[in-house]
C-alpha cells in the first residue's frame, strides 16, 4: 500500500464515508500470485499478476534509457502499473453488486405494493 493510499484511506474514514467501496486491502488480497519478464535485448518489464479467479492483469515498465535500467526498479514500476489496473476490474464487479442489490430490492418493494 503506497503513502498515497494510506492518505487516502484515513480521510475517507474521518470523513465518514463508509457506503461499500474498494479499499488498497482488498485490492492486495485479489493477488494470488505474480510472474516477471523482462525481453531479451529490452528494458521491457512485464509484470503477470494472477488474480485468485485465475484471471491475469499485466503490467509493463520501460526505462528510456539502458544506461538507467535497473531489473528490481523495473519489477516494481510494472508490478504498480498491473495492480493499478484490477481498481478497475473490482470496481466493476462492485458497481454491479450493488446494481443487483438495488434492483433485488426494488423487486421486493414492488412485490409488497402489489400484494
Amino acid at each position: 500500500m503506497s503513502q498515497d493510499e494510506i492518505n487516502l484511506e484515513t480521510e475517507l474514514k474521518a470523513k465518514g464515508l463508509n457506503a461499500p467501496r474498494l479499499t488498497p486491502a482488498l485490492i492486495d488480497a485479489c493477488i494470488v500470485g505474480e510472474a516477471y519478464h523482462v525481453f531479451p535485448g529490452t528494458t521491457l518489464t512485464v509484470c503477470a499478476l494472477t488474480l485468485r479467479n485465475g484471471f491475469n492483469v499485466t503490467g509493463e515498465s520501460a526505462a528510456a534509457s539502458p544506461a538507467n535500467f535497473d531489473p528490481e526498479i523495473g519489477r516494481q514500476i510494472a508490478r504498480k502499473n498491473a495492480r493499478e489496473k484490477i481498481w478497475a476490474f473490482e470496481g466493476y464487479l462492485l458497481r454491479e453488486r450493488l446494481a443487483d442489490q438495488a434492483s433485488a430490492a426494488r423487486g421486493q418493494d414492488d412485490a409488497v405494493r402489489v400484494a
